[in-house]
């Protein structure tokens, strides 16, 4: 039985490193995957756009995400510091986040589990590869995952 469910979902994604930004952009688009892609550069941004803070407290569009992807190793506040503050934080811990980094170390992949990642990717090494990853991405969180419906406030 085919799947049928294909609405599209607002991913956030929190990274440093702007043409990894641009490269995630593509191979979102490259993969035909339905979505919304925001983009923050560090964690203190990431928690001023889900908190509705600083530069986006005046009405900037910042839609409640459906997904996290978040880059660990950013300048501020990294990625470690920044999914200990959102899921200490009852009206955000229940936005699923995906850890994507180029770091490979088991220390760096337990400690984001234990502070309740969803799930550690090592970011791809060539384009391909990304589409590849968000094409994988997509399918899972916006055809098999049942996430609750949010408002757009």
């Amino acid at each position: 039985m085919p799947l049928t469910k294909t609405r599209p979902i607002t991913i956030l994604m929190a990274d440093d490193d702007e043409d990894d930004r641009l490269l995630t952009q593509d191979a979102l688009r490259e993969s035909r995957v339905l979505n919304s892609l925001y983009c923050v550069e560090d964690g203190v941004e990431l928690l001023e756009y889900l908190r509705k803070e600083g530069k986006y407290a005046n009405g900037v569009p910042c839609p409640r995400p459906s997904l996290i992807l978040l880059d660990l190793n950013m300048p501020r506040m990294d990625g470690r510091e920044a999914l200990h503050n959102i899921k200490n934080d009852d009206n955000l811990r229940g936005i699923p986040i995906v850890i994507l980094t180029t770091s490979k170390q088991e220390e760096d992949m337990v400690r984001g589990y234990n502070l309740g990642a969803a799930s550690y990717i090592t970011k791809p090494v060539n384009f391909e590869g990304l589409v590849e990853l968000m094409r994988t991405l997509g399918k899972y969180w916006v055809e098999f995952v049942e996430l609750p419906v949010q408002d757009d406030d």
